[in-house]
């Protein structure tokens, strides 16, 4: 056993190399470590074909990482890929310090920038996950109780009594993470009924997402040149929008393999994401790996469920590299992606139309008729919360003004029956000149 510094911030990365490991992997890890505050005192890096079982990388690498740490005086070991408990052991008892693979590592991260109280109970629940598979390096001394007199225990080890502990914990975690996720799907509901469409950010870490949120809001969201900057989601509204009142939520960035424990214990925080009407995919154009960066992000977006909703590709600083303002359109002409500056200001005008012109493609905003035989039709939009007005003709019909998604018009006009055919017509057909006039 060794004695654990209470703290330590001087550190030495152990970065294993494999074929498919990205050239750029040991520069984010790097950005990684100074996130967490650490001061990086050396580097060894160890190309492998496989994991080795016991100390993931060969035993001569690890008698070099030893090695460095004595001369360095670092106080930890950070390692750049995910270890087994067993290997975490075991590199901890040949350099006499901490270790933390990179699922740690961002963990940590994650508990410093946590400021809402969902944010924190999260970043808990996801530490304990993991702490939960790794209990056995911490009490490596403490075996059960053995016979004899004096030395007869009531039968649970202390492992036994950590687990049963870190599993009550857990579940009152969930219990509590449930009912923030009901509380947020009640403002969610809320926001639905105010017809206002939600546009979220997401992107890599570091991307510029929280400079933009800033830019397009108004808002003075933190904006720091390091990963995680933004932990907790905000959501704003956007003015002067020519397709009426937007809000726009900033979320946390994503970045190469993301721990599944974040994965699961941030699907709530996501779930601004999945629920948005439309994507802003903020990239980093002077990023020499942003198509990796992208597929990374595609990759949780899918995992979570969003990878269905509408999308604006939002090339970020271009003053790094010079390039110019651009828009990009489909065979439609609706926007698919625009270049612009955060930073400067360049081209948030032409970002700000392109958002009204998706999603002025992506709603429906009209007078409809509905007729007495109609009413089950009518007491569903007026659930769903599309409908901002409501007048009676002179020949008794019901005239609603509704902002509906396309997608939920759809979703209506598939009903069995002439409820599905009312849908289909009012909501989908050509508009009638009577109702514009009676409007």
């Amino acid at each position: 056993m060794f004695d654990r510094a209470e703290r330590g911030d001087r550190a030495v990365i152990l970065h294993p190399e494999f074929r498919l490991t990205g050239p750029d992997a040991l520069d984010e890890f790097q950005e990684l470590a100074r996130s967490a505050g650490a001061e990086i005192t050396g580097i060894v890096t160890a190309p492998r074909d496989r994991p080795d079982a016991r100390f993931f990388v060969g035993s001569g690498k690890i008698e070099e990482l030893a090695e460095l740490v004595e001369e360095t005086g670092a106080d930890l070991v950070l390692v750049s890929q995910s270890l087994s408990a067993v290997q975490e052991r075991n590199i901890e008892k040949a350099c006499s310090c901490r270790v933390l693979d990179r699922a740690t590592l961002i963990l940590d991260i994650f508990a410093q920038r946590a400021q809402s109280y969902e944010g924190k109970l999260q970043v808990e629940l996801a530490q304990l996950r993991h702490l939960s598979t790794r209990l056995v390096r911490g009490w490596t001394h403490l075996e059960r109780q053995k016979g004899g007199i004096g030395l007869r225990g009531p039968g649970e080890t202390q492992l036994e009594t950590d687990r049963r502990l870190i599993g009550v914990r857990i579940r009152q975690l969930k219990t509590r993470l449930d009912k923030v996720a009901r509380q947020r799907d009640q403002s969610r509901r809320q926001r639905q009924r105010s017809r206002a469409p939600l546009v979220a950010l997401v992107g890599y870490t570091n991307a510029g997402k929280s400079t933009l949120f800033n830019k397009l809001t108004g808002a003075s969201v933190g904006e720091e040149d390091m990963l995680f900057a933004t932990l907790d989601p905000t959501v704003r509204r956007m003015e002067g929008m020519h397709c009426g009142e937007v809000l726009l939520a900033d979320t946390v960035g994503f970045v190469s393999d993301l721990p599944h424990e974040l994965i699961a214990a941030f699907r709530a925080t996501l779930q601004e994401a999945r629920g948005a009407d439309l994507l802003l995919h903020v990239s980093d154009v002077s990023d020499p790996y942003r198509m990796e960066r992208q597929q990374d992000v595609e990759d949780v977006l899918e995992s979570i469920g969003a990878d269905q909703i509408p999308v604006i590709r939002v090339y970020n600083k271009i003053d790094r590299n010079g390039q110019e303002v651009s828009r990009n359109e489909d065979e439609n002409g609706m926007p698919v992606s625009v270049s612009i500056s955060a930073r400067t200001g360049e081209g948030i005008e032409q970002l700000r139309e392109s958002i009204s012109d998706r999603l002025s493609s992506e709603r429906i905003n009209r007078w409809i008729e509905l007729r007495g035989k109609d009413g089950k039709l009518r007491a569903q939009l007026f659930e769903l919360g599309v409908v901002s007005e409501e007048r009676i003709a002179e020949n008794g019909s019901w005239m609603l003004h509704v902002d509906v998604p396309k997608e939920t018009a759809e979703r209506l006009a598939r009903l069995p029956g002439s409820e599905g055919d009312v849908a289909r017509e009012q909501l989908l057909g050509s508009e009638p000149g009577h109702l514009k006039a009676t409007a």
